[in-house]
């Protein structure tokens, strides 16, 4: 399975469409074949889906996702995985390992971008979020 990590640094992003890049792993039966880092193309709708598509990406994995967007990555065949958090790292060996759960996306309206920066609407007020 071909993956895609939101990544901010060496931790996983709060917002997928915000990160700096996509950690891409592939891991074939629990064992983890390669590891890659690639930058964000950029955030407008429907585009990061079909970037990390191009890529093979069967699954992404991110703090959080809009209605919108979780449409667009579903439309394309691939599985979400939101309210993932910690180093990157870690997160890696839980899913070579297939432990690694997910919760409720870390995306609301009016959280921002989780970096202190305090905002009344959320920047994807033309999501359905």
């Amino acid at each position: 399975m071909y993956i895609a990590i939101a990544s901010d640094g060496d931790y996983v992003s709060p917002h997928f469409g915000r990160c700096q890049t996509y950690t891409l792993v592939d891991i074939v039966d629990g064992v983890m074949k390669s590891k890659k880092e690639v930058e964000n193309p950029g955030h407008e709708p429907g585009a990061i889906p079909r970037f990390l598509h191009r890529y093979g990406a069967n699954r992404i994995v991110c703090g959080g996702m809009g209605a919108r967007a979780i449409g667009f990555f579903q439309e394309l065949g691939i599985e979400i995985l939101t309210g993932v958090s910690g180093k990157i790292d870690a997160v890696i060996d839980e899913l070579v390992k297939g432990t690694l759960t997910g919760s409720e996306s870390a995306c609301t309206p009016g959280a921002g971008r989780g970096y202190g920066i305090e905002k009344t609407e959320c920047d994807h007020a033309h999501e359905d979020i």
